[in-house]
């Protein structure tokens, strides 16, 4: 059987292709697709409300109608001003009637369609959440964007979906009322003039269809690309060290702007189809009067209809093409909502189809668990490589109540174990039993409760100490403080806890960020000791821990786990005892395997590789026995006595602090003879071959490549670089990775050097000109919202002066075209009323006179109909290209300025992960429509309504100024509502944000969550917040409700009162009914374009809010702070970093210094190990170097420079590290940290990552150098892409150790003066950890300067010069064989006597 073959199935396939056929022909019923029985009763409520108040403007069309008949007959004197003001009266007192049945519906229908969109989006919500939480891990690894891209795409998709079936929707439904009734009017008063009016309709209609359906394929490429450029953004968030250290900000927000650059073009195709469609309504509802009237003229000569009648129909015609024209705007809106519909109902409907999840059919539940495992044949390949074999017919035997050890080098499988054993994926061949039950038939439920699995990158939620480590038990409500501090003491975290200001209640943050590694490995350990399960695996759980620290979890463990089946993977031998049973993995099989007393005797096994004199792991003999172990921990402890404060050291373990009188962690524990003699082998064939490649393990998904980045021309005197090494490093030491060619070290890369030149970005100003840009950019009456009054939104006229000073100068002329347009079409509709009236007045003429006039003035309405469609394509188009490029502009801005910011800035509450990817995802295309929809609405009602009245004082003063004395109530009902509609919408978005935070934590950590059996926790987490955020709609639906619904009537109640005293003074001869029926028509089409905009406030005031959110990221600091402090170049060769008496303490953390009075000097032509205990500051002086904090005073941090003058006594120079340029000193630093990250992009721009895109560097014969130096080149050269394979977020998967590696290998191709190495041996095997050394050795004996934090004992023989920190200072200093030869000295407790690994 090949088991390199793909699992899919035809079917499967086949349903794929429908699932995505699905999403790329979505229907409109798509928006119904997560409408339950429960909402069909707001539904048909909206429904019926909607019809209702679609009936209001048709039934106000019939009492025009009659007015004008009156006011008609009027003018043809067959009538008196007594009749006229009479019959006006009782017609005024009926619509007035009908303005407050029209309050009562509009406000009610607006209500219920608000809250069936937030029912709506609480359901899809919960689908969603379900469905998700149902889906394997084999549909999590094959996202093509990645998870934690994906989650804020979904949350936009809600919210895009959520905006559709609110008002949108209820807007459609209305006016399609509002069209078919009309038109019905129409036909009804005179059809025969009806169908000549509406003759072009259905041409229209058809090709607004055509245009419609062109817009679907353009949304559908905007998501794709907005979903790339959120995943460019929070791969850059979350790795912002290695950002920052790399000089990684420009290339990180050159390719984010051009993933919103591609989103831009295909949201302008939008933009340009909807300005057509628009257009073409226009000319046809201002046009279609021509021939209308033409004909309606020769009806009234014939006596075949009254001029009332004839007038009826043209309002009915008139309103119904208006009401096309309305619903235009809204149709941009409803289509993403069809197309964020069936994106999610696809996502859905995968879990049924396609690669659904594989319903564990398993149904057994025994009442007890001895742990009993057999692992038989199996064959596995992860889902994004099914072609590589990650475990392969292999084989184990863990017995109950035992300890088992397995090892191997990076990628051979090991982590797969754990995997398989979790269920988190199924095998291709073979079966795995549990107790003799195959785990394909036991309850995944049950399983899961049965096995503990801890991680090297452990994971911790967004909760306290105490509820983080509760959850390992299901009921994690009921447990108390007792049972955590037991597990706490077990975890060597008590006093760390104990000096915690809120302890075991302090919060963690998201993902843990304000704890440790080390802190968090020991929770999850606490969390595991909790749980307590039969079956405990822990997968390199303590890689993080110093020697001391991991010494005494590892006994307590021992001591708790005897008679328990435990399964450890670990890369350190030195914990593996000799009656522990070990497994040696390589490419997937089982090459060795027996008790580690037994292993060590064939020099030629697998094992010996594990135990080369190089690698620095102790033998038997050497490690001690566990009472004098017990001995040492206490007087190195003693020693090194740490003040109490929390530890904060960056990527290092966490302090342990045993108090004089405390009782120490037990002795370890030993399996009896009986218990050896249950072991029973699994493989009969055991191998002599040492492993020699590795395999990969789970993959993910692209990014765009690099575009631009910061140059510097660094040159004259080189500072003897890696590349300048001539003497080659021994081949006994590159023997472990398999000697590299000889030219490797060899001066063929481009050396670094120094020079004063500066860096240049032509993007980016000099720092001399930043004050010029921001105060450019950003006016000073804008004030930045802080953490304080976040809630607070800005007001229209802070945002909208955004505008001007972002755009560039053509962007600025665009904008004015657009405005200009939209100034011709504000005065096209008065223009029109005034050409209509006319028309109409015709009908007062002699029949002799009528069909001349008649005939110029329908020309003049053809005319302006042209100017009228054509200006409003432009106004439409061109204020979406400026709002666009506003947007695209902040983005940026945002971007930089995000980046730009301090480390301690990332800590912050507010600062978190799913806030920023929401604010330039979401935020930013919401507050698009503030320049490109509202505020050309808003120019156009206000310029159309000045126009109008300007024109009608003219005509008829005293009935406008009656009309404009109504503007008061207008304003203050109009502010009313939006107030309380921004009041209300800033509410549903901190509750909606709330929602989207618990969704994103839940699956981003889905294994941690299924591993830990929390989907219920999570679950009933999230229903309680969507719940939450439901209220909160249903409350601002009642109050938008109720103040829309006067806003919206008001017209009604105004057009009442203009009748009534228009009447009047027609009646006392002061105007002709001529003049006051003109002011009539510019009146009415003026106040009911400015009504319109009442429909909108709701979607202002969400692109309000949203666009105050992004706009806080756009306005902070930029080019301040000590990253842009110093502007120094160097221009000689830096000899050595000295800390004279530095103080330092974590901004998060102002109360508990790290370092304190440290006096240091770190030479940087030679090596330097730093070790020390957890917590001790090791990692902090790497901070420090990087110059990711700030030091205080920058005096304390100082360069030494070599001197100008050639004279031999001439002496050093010292420059502060503060004065340098951070960019320029960074980039002759490398810098490995010690969980390096992997960018979304092929294995060579990981690699080239930070360097500039011509630098000699990125060649990638540079880059094959570098990865031959790192260890990694044989792994990627056996790849079928090789350095193009995709790695990172929806790419490949690479282990622990590779990653590490290729990490290794970004850091060398740069050439650096300094190698700055954070653990770099923590996740690598033996062979890959002597490879490392024999680096260290060769780097220094090219010159090149080596600072390593380490607890490696192998590191600290490779390297010249040891420091041993404690308590923030220097305790201890010198080469290590000297150090080691101080007996009781504090390195030697420190290595347990001469044993063991720090």
């Amino acid at each position: 059987m090949d088991h390199s073959t793909d699992r899919t199935t035809p079917q499967e396939a086949e349903e794929v292709v429908a699932v995505e056929e699905q999403i790329r022909h979505a229907q409109w019923r798509s928006l119904f697709y997560f409408t339950s029985t429960a909402h069909v009763f707001p539904l048909v409520i909206a429904l019926i409300l909607s019809i209702a108040s679609g009936i209001v403007i048709p039934a106000l069309a019939i009492f025009l109608g009659k007015i004008f008949d009156t006011f008609s007959d009027f003018g043809a004197g067959t009538i008196s001003g007594s009749d006229l003001t009479r019959q006006t009266s009782l017609n005024a007192l009926y619509l007035l009637g009908l303005g407050t049945a029209s309050w009562l519906l509009n406000g009610s229908y607006f209500m219920f369609w608000l809250l069936f969109g937030e029912l709506q989006a609480k359901n899809v919500r919960e689908k969603l959440f379900d469905g998700m939480l149902q889906k394997d891990m084999e549909w999590y690894d094959t996202r093509k964007s990645g998870v934690s891209a994906m989650v804020p795409r979904l949350q936009t998709q809600i919210r895009e979906l959520q905006i559709a079936t609110s008002q949108p929707l209820g807007f459609a439904v209305q006016y399609t009322v509002t069209l078919v009734a009309a038109l019905g009017l129409a036909f009804y008063t005179a059809w025969d003039l009806t169908l000549v009016t509406v003759a072009l309709i259905p041409l229209t209609a058809i090709l607004l269809a055509w245009v419609s359906a062109r817009m679907q394929p353009a949304i559908e490429q905007q998501i794709e690309r907005l979903t790339q450029a959120s995943k460019i953004a929070n791969n850059a968030i979350v790795a912002i060290d290695t950002v920052k250290c790399f000089n990684g900000q420009d290339h990180e927000v050159w390719q984010y702007v051009d993933a919103t650059k591609k989103a831009a073009r295909y949201y302008l195709k939008q933009a340009r189809a909807n300005a057509l469609q628009i257009g073409l309504v226009r000319i046809t509802l201002l046009g279609m009067f021509v021939q209308g009237f033409w004909y309606g003229i020769y009806l009234v000569d014939t006596g075949h209809r009254t001029a009332g009648q004839i007038l009826t129909a043209f309002w009915a015609c008139l309103m119904a093409t208006q009401t096309m024209e309305q619903l235009l705007p809204q149709m941009i809106v409803l289509e993403k909502g069809r197309v964020a519909a069936a994106t999610l109902q696809a996502i859905l409907l995968k879990v049924e189809k396609g690669r659904v999840v594989r319903k564990m059919i398993g149904w057994k539940t025994p009442m007890y668990c001895d742990g009993d495992i057999r692992v038989k044949n199996v064959s596995f390949a992860y889902p994004s490589r099914r072609n590589q074999l990650v475990l392969n017919s292999a084989s184990f035997f863990f017995p109950a109540g035992e300890a088992t050890f397995v090892i191997g080098r990076s990628g051979s499988g090991k982590s797969t174990l754990g995997n398989l054993l979790m269920q988190f994926y199924t095998p291709l061949a073979g079966d795995i039993t549990i107790d003799g039950e195959s785990i394909q038939v036991l309850d995944i439920g049950w399983l899961r409760n049965n096995i503990t699995l801890v991680q090297q990158q452990s994971v911790l939620f967004n909760e306290t100490i105490f509820t983080n480590i509760a959850f390992g038990r299901r009921d994690h409500e009921r447990v108390r403080r007792e049972e955590i501090n037991r597990c706490v003491q077990s975890a060597a975290l008590k006093d760390t806890i104990s000096e915690l200001p809120d302890g075991l209640d302090t919060l963690v943050g998201a993902g843990g960020s304000a704890m440790s590694g080390g802190q968090k490995q020991r929770v999850a350990i606490a969390r595991a000791r909790l749980r307590d399960t039969p079956i405990l695996i822990l997968d390199e759980a303590t890689s993080a821990l110093d020697h001391t620290s991991r010494t005494l979890v590892m006994e307590a463990l021992r001591k708790w786990r005897k008679g328990k089946t435990t399964i450890i993977i670990t890369h350190d031998v030195s914990q593996i005892l000799e009656d522990d049973y070990t497994y040696i993995l390589d490419k997937g099989s089982i090459v060795q395997e027996g008790f580690r007393r037994s292993l060590e005797r064939n020099s030629f096994g697998a094992f010996a590789g594990f135990l080369h004199p190089e690698v620095g792991y102790p033998k038997p003999e050497m490690r001690l026995m566990p009472h004098h172990r017990e001995s040492n921990v206490l007087s190195t402890l003693s020693t090194l006595r740490e003040s109490p404060r929390p530890s904060v050291d960056i990527g290092d373990s966490i302090d342990i602090h045993l108090p004089t009188n405390s009782t120490i962690v037990p002795k370890a524990y030993y399996p009896s003879s009986n218990t050896l003699r249950s072991r029973r082998q699994s493989q009969s064939f055991i191998s002599s071959l040492p492993p020699i490649a590795m395999h990969m393990n789970r993959m993910s998904n692209p990014r765009i490549s690099m575009l631009t980045y910061r140059n510097y021309n660094l040159c004259p005197e080189p500072m003897s670089p890696i590349s300048s090494i001539s003497t080659p490093i021994e081949l006994l030491e590159l023997d472990a990775w398999s000697a590299p060619p000889a030219d490797l070290f060899t001066n063929s890369i481009s050396t670094v050097s120094y020079s004063s030149s500066h860096r240049s970005l032509s993007s980016l100003p000099p720092k001399s000109e930043a004050p010029r840009l921001k105060s450019r950019l950003f006016p000073h009456r804008w004030k930045v919202r802080d953490a304080k009054n976040l809630r607070d939104i800005a007001s229209i006229k802070s945002i909208l002066g955004t505008v001007w000073p972002t755009l560039l100068r053509n962007q600025r002329i665009t904008l004015l075209l657009g405005f200009f347009a939209a100034l011709v079409h504000a005065a096209a509709t008065p223009t029109f009323s005034y050409v209509f009236s006319k028309l109409l007045g015709t009908f007062f003429l002699p029949p002799g006179e009528r069909s001349a006039q008649a005939l110029v003035w329908s020309l003049s309405v053809l005319g302006v109909a042209v100017i009228d469609a054509t200006a409003s394509y432009f106004m439409h188009y061109l204020l979406e290209l400026s709002g666009q490029a506003w947007v695209d502009s902040l983005r940026l801005s945002a971007m930089k300025r995000i980046l730009d910011q301090p480390r301690a800035w990332f800590d912050r509450d507010q600062n978190n992960l799913s806030t920023l990817t929401e604010c330039l995802d979401r935020n930013a295309e919401e507050m698009r429509n503030l320049v490109g929809r509202f505020a050309g609405f808003c120019f156009v009602a206000a310029t159309m309504m000045s126009i109008s009245v300007v024109w009608s004082l003219a005509i008829c003063w005293k009935l406008t100024l009656v009309g404009l004395a109504t503007a008061p109530a207008m304003y203050s009902v109009t502010r009313g509502f939006e107030a309380v509609s921004g009041r209300w919408e800033g509410k549903c978005n901190d509750v909606s944000d709330a929602a989207s935070a618990i969704f994103h934590e839940t699956f981003v950590n889905i294994r941690t969550v299924r591993a830990l059996t929390l989907e219920a926790y999570f679950h009933h987490k999230y229903m309680a917040a969507t719940l939450a955020a439901m209220k909160t709609g249903a409350r601002r639906a009642a109050f938008s409700g109720l103040f829309f619904g006067i806003s919206d009537a008001s017209i009604i109640f105004i057009t009442a009162l203009i009748f009534y005293y228009g009447s009047l003074l027609a009646a006392s001869g002061a105007f002709t009914a001529q003049q006051v029926l003109t002011v009539f028509s510019m009146l009415l089409f003026s106040i009911a374009n400015v009504n319109a905009i009442v429909a909108f406030i709701p979607q202002i005031n969400s692109s309000r809010d949203t666009a105050t959110r992004l706009l806080r990221l756009a306005h902070l600091p930029y080019f301040v702070g000590h990253e842009h402090a110093g502007a120094t170049h160097l221009d000689a060769k830096p000899l050595a970093v000295h800390f004279a008496n530095t103080t330092f303490a974590y901004p998060s953390r102002p109360a508990a210094p790290v370092l304190q009075n440290l006096v240091l000097t770190i030479p940087l032509n030679t090596s330097t190990a730093i070790v020390g205990p957890s917590g001790s500051g090791k990692s902090t002086l790497a901070a420090l170097l990087l110059r990711l904090y700030p030091v205080i005073p920058a005096s304390s941090l100082a360069l030494t420079l070599s001197s100008h003058n050639p004279h031999p006594h001439s002496s050093p120079r010292r420059v502060p590290l503060a004065d340098l340029d951070l960019p320029h000193w960074r980039s002759l630093l490398a810098f490995v940290p010690q969980q390096p990250t992997l960018f979304p992009g092929t294995l060579a721009h990981n690699i080239g990552y930070g360097l500039p895109a011509t630098s000699p560097l990125r060649a990638p014969r540079a880059i094959e150098r570098a990865a031959s130096l790192a260890g990694i080149h044989a792994f990627i050269a056996t790849l079928p892409q090789g350095y193009a394979t995709r790695v990172g977020d929806g790419g490949m998967g690479l282990s622990g150790g590779q990653v590490q590696r290729v990490g290794i290998a970004r850091a060398l191709v740069r050439d650096g003066a300094v190698l700055v190495l954070d653990e770099p041996t923590s996740g690598l095997d033996a062979e890959a950890a002597a490879g490392v050394r024999a680096l260290v050795r060769g780097l220094v004996r090219g010159g090149v300067g080596v600072l390593v934090v380490t607890h490696d004992r192998g590191l600290m023989e490779a390297c010249r010069r040891v420091v041993v920190l404690g308590e923030g200072r220097v305790v201890e200093e010198g080469r290590f064989g000297d150090l080691m030869g101080r007996e009781g000295g504090v390195l030697w407790r420190l290595m347990g006597e001469g044993g063991g690994s720090l």
